[in-house]
């Protein structure tokens, strides 16, 4: 008898629970994944920037300082490259996790509504 009890409580528990569930699974997806895109980015925007220094370093005269000033535009078109992919990156999962999430919502809303 108490095993049955116990069985349907647990049952329940673990219906009740369920969507929770997996809304942290959504969470903890959507948290790894911008993790990584600002992990990637950070290093991406670091590495750029330790070879300015370099570049910097490496100015020791007029044509080197004309050479310099003429990588700048490439530069600058790379790091603009690089703003926009990860913007674009960013804006996909941000998309993704609120599509799941409204899935997940209109999953639980037909299981919570009542059919007559």
């Amino acid at each position: 008898m108490y095993t049955e009890m116990f069985k349907s409580f647990s049952e329940q528990t673990e219906k009740t629970l369920a969507p929770y569930v997996k809304f942290n699974k959504l969470f903890t997806k959507n948290v790894e994944d911008i993790t990584e895109l600002q992990l990637a980015a950070v290093r991406a925007y670091s590495d750029l920037g330790l070879s300015q220094l370099k570049a910097v370093g490496e100015v020791k005269d007029v044509q080197s300082l004309t050479a310099f000033n003429s990588q700048q535009l490439e530069t600058l078109t790379k790091l603009s490259q690089q703003l926009m992919d990860d913007s674009n990156k960013f804006q996909s999962i941000a998309q993704e996790f609120k599509t799941d999430v409204e899935e997940l919502v209109a999953e639980n809303v037909q299981q919570a509504t009542p059919t007559a």
